[in-house]
């Protein structure tokens, strides 16, 4: 299993991805976050087809961090069931990958 993930998520508004951000990287279950958006989204929900705009939070973390990451964003999250989706980091600049290994250390 890889030791570096990023880890998507998407919420209705500017102001929620900005604050999710800050408290994931503030508690240190992120190194870092990038926001994108707005980014439109197309999906099935409750039987029904549907669009919406979202913005985007990809995170980046580690293994031995992920499961309290996703705990914090299913607290925190605005959406019932959001969409939490991580990926293995396979390769990377070492620099970057000891960045997130250095900031996603509990303190």
């Amino acid at each position: 299993m890889a030791d570096f993930w990023q880890v998507s998520t998407a919420v209705p508004t500017r102001e929620q991805a900005v604050e999710l951000a800050r408290s994931v990287v503030s508690e240190r279950l992120a190194a870092g976050a990038q926001i994108i958006g707005p980014v439109i989204s197309a999906f099935w929900h409750d039987g029904e087809f549907g669009t919406g705009k979202e913005w985007q939070l990809l995170l980046k973390t580690t293994q031995a961090r992920y499961a309290e990451l996703e705990a914090h964003l299913l607290k925190n999250h605005p959406w019932q069931n959001p969409e939490i989706a991580a990926v293995p980091i396979e390769a990377g600049a070492k620099g970057c990958l000891d960045w997130i290994a250095a900031n996603t250390t509990a303190e």
